[in-house]
């Protein structure tokens, strides 16, 4: 009589307890090596039963999750004059968009969605190199602060004390000065949960002219809804102004198509911020019966020619519009869409204003990162924010507080979400 192969024997009782007590995918692991190792009639039988046993509970054609982890990657993108190094972050999500950051100005350098038929394309406005960003900017992408738009003759009052900042932009003062926090380098940490990065960095007292020693975060986090959330906080010593936001360039055709004219824009604001010839608030007017009425979805070229005063000033559109509040913790400030490729920026946030701006002063010179160059009106911004020369409208009715005191916390959320139509 033939005696049976004993290795063979604890294989049957190690399958047999296998098949009882352990989870399909640990069955095919641990049967797979006593498979190895048995004689040839046990791997048949225990094959049998194991493909028996998937097709009993339905499981004979599962395979793994396609799905792709979310990611943050750095590598290094240049260098300051100083040798301090410039570092890009690249965010993606599980459905591949990508949103790549530079903590040169905590800058927005590109976001890279689908189109209606899954093609891929960058839609942010930037350059290839550190130099270019230091030398040539508009603001590309960037941290605009301490306070972004413009503040009258620049200078303000308050609690009594006068201050004076710098002129930088015809007799007012612009987006945070001369080296505002678009050319500064900030510090950067890859969050421990979500794909995002946060930017920090001190703006220590009378930095451009402000008071205080503020301290700032900007959180950005890329979500599996394709949404960039954008989170801004910030603390003082001393009671100072503040308007931070984002200064991102978009053209949802592309970085580097010609035009941003036959976009499709909503903004559910009833009014707009009116102002000068230098772009300082004059009243905050009804957009009913002008060419500044964007409730309805309307293409941003229709009107940008008309022969309005504010148009004139602006030299397009280059102004504030109120968000209109709702019950919802952020409200829809603006929805942008692009008829050709189908895709669609919707913007919510928590601040009174958003402000248009159609890259009215972009005239082809600058040659972006896609090697085209950028067009007049190539490229449109969308920022959340208070209203211009707040700091000179404290306590009038209608005007949100910039001011920003010890013990008080600055919050700011905006939420970008690309969608396709």
């Amino acid at each position: 009589m033939k005696k049976t192969n004993p290795n063979s024997f604890v294989l049957i009782l190690a399958t047999a307890f296998l098949l009882s007590n352990c989870s399909l995918s640990e069955v095919a692991q641990k049967t797979k090596k006593g498979f190895s190792d048995g004689s040839s009639y046990v791997v048949d039988k225990s094959k049998s039963a194991l493909v028996k046993s998937k097709k009993v509970l339905g499981l004979e054609k599962t395979k793994k999750s396609s799905v792709k982890p979310m990611t943050v990657e750095k590598k290094v993108f240049g260098k300051m004059p100083n040798g301090d190094q410039v570092s890009m972050y690249t965010l993606t999500n599980a459905n591949k968009m990508q949103v790549s950051l530079l903590n040169y100005g905590g800058t927005v350098k590109e976001i890279l969605v689908p189109d209606r038929d899954g093609k891929f394309a960058n839609v942010s406005l930037g350059f290839n190199s550190v130099e270019e960003y230091m030398e040539k900017s508009p603001y590309f992408g960037c941290i605009t602060g301490r306070y972004a738009n413009r503040i009258k003759d620049g200078k303000f009052s308050l609690d009594g004390q006068s201050y004076q900042l710098a002129k930088n932009n015809g007799p007012n003062h612009l987006h945070g000065g001369e080296v505002g926090f678009d050319k500064r380098i900030w510090n950067a940490t890859i969050t421990e949960v979500g794909t995002g990065v946060i930017f920090t960095r001190t703006s220590p007292d009378g930095e451009e002219g402000y008071p205080g020693n503020l301290r700032c975060k900007v959180t950005y986090t890329l979500t599996d809804d394709n949404e960039l959330k954008v989170e801004y906080e910030a603390t003082c010593d001393q009671a100072t102004v503040l308007n931070l936001t984002n200064h991102t360039y978009f053209n949802l055709s592309g970085e580097g198509s010609p035009s941003i004219l036959n976009h499709e824009l909503t903004l559910p604001g009833a009014h707009f911020v009116a102002t000068d010839e230098t772009n300082i608030p004059t009243a905050i007017e009804k957009v009913a019966g002008t060419p500044m009425d964007f409730r309805k979805p309307t293409a941003i070229g229709k009107r940008i020619e008309n022969k309005h005063q504010q148009l004139k000033v602006g030299k397009g559109y280059d102004h504030t519009w109120l968000v209109p509040s709702s019950e919802e913790k952020l409200n829809l400030a603006a929805t942008l869409r692009d008829p050709a490729s189908g895709r669609v920026l919707e913007i919510r946030t928590d601040q009174p204003g958003i402000q248009l701006y159609t890259g009215n002063y972009l005239d082809g010179t600058l040659v972006g990162h896609g090697g085209k160059p950028y067009a007049f009106r190539s490229g449109l911004c969308l920022e959340t924010q208070v209203y211009p020369d707040s700091p000179n409208r404290q306590g009038e009715e209608g005007w949100k507080s910039c001011v920003l005191r010890p013990g008080e916390t600055y919050r700011h959320l905006t939420v970008h979400k690309f969608i396709v139509d």
